[in-house]
């Protein structure tokens, strides 16, 4: 299975074996989505919703929080842990633009509660940054009140095998360069480019998610999943806010002594 799961890789990082696979895929009736297409999903939820932009500096200066105001959102947030760029400054200056910027980590509480809840959430090109993203998407549950809109870089599945997930921070040379997408075009990944910098924080690439895998941990995180926009390594993603994030919460003292009885009696604490 090792070797069958690297040649298919291999394969679709080549970019003609890679518009065969789009093909095919469409032929059998897949949605097979490109980044050219985030402006659309924002034009077509954003219109009369408040909206925010969870990561919305990194390269594109919040021209998706400037989409969604121009579309129509009744008010825009973006969050980023730098910024705001002097290219946003100059672009919100230029248009007059009511788009307000929030400095913060959005795993931070304090965020959260700067954001408030938003109808929209949009998030590209961050879940794979995070060391920890099942807390990212619980962040964006507590966010969002209707729709989550999320682009995510993600591996291609494993045959056989559901859920399954790389981890790519401390490999090796050569493991790094079999995950490289430069042939994609996608110059530089930091942390698979080059080794791991703790310097560098969110900036590495930390996770490589299957689909089965993102789709699961939406779901545990409150999402239904609407409609699942499919690439070679990538995803997009429309979900619906339906459920609370799956957490442990802290009991109480008499909660936890009560429910340390009620295991004990069970008899079903074994050590694993």
């Amino acid at each position: 299975m090792e070797m069958r799961y690297r040649l298919k890789v291999l394969l679709l990082k080549s970019n003609w074996i890679n518009l065969r696979w789009q093909n095919y895929r469409r032929r059998k009736g897949d949605k097979i989505g490109n980044y050219s297409m985030l402006p659309d999903f924002i034009k077509k939820y954003a219109p009369g919703k408040s909206f925010v932009d969870v990561g919305c500096m990194w390269g594109v200066n919040g021209e998706y929080a400037f989409i969604a105001e121009e579309a129509g959102a009744t008010q825009v947030k973006g969050i980023d842990v730098f910024g705001p760029t002097p290219e946003f400054l100059e672009k919100k200056k230029e248009r007059g633009s009511n788009v307000e910027f929030i400095l913060g980590d959005a795993l931070a509480p304090s965020t959260i509660r700067k954001v408030g809840e938003c109808d929209v959430v949009f998030c590209a090109g961050v879940l794979y940054h995070l060391p920890s993203p099942y807390e990212l998407l619980i962040a964006l549950r507590r966010m969002c009140k209707e729709t989550l809109i999320l682009r995510s870089s993600t591996i291609p599945e494993v045959k056989g095998l559901k859920n399954m997930a790389v981890f790519w921070p401390m490999m090796d040379e050569k493991e790094r360069n079999f995950w490289s997408l430069k042939n994609l075009g996608l110059l530089h990944q930091e942390g698979i480019s080059n080794p791991f910098s703790f310097d560098a924080g969110y900036g590495n690439w930390f996770w490589g998610l299957t689909p089965s895998c993102l789709k699961s941990l939406l779901q545990l995180a409150g999402f239904e999943v609407v409609e699942m926009w499919g690439e070679a390594f990538a995803q997009t993603v429309i979900c619906k806010a339906v459920a609370s994030p799956f957490m442990k919460e802290l009991p109480s003292e008499e909660e936890a002594a009560a429910e340390a009885v009620a295991i004990s009696k069970a008899g079903i604490a074994r050590p694993a």
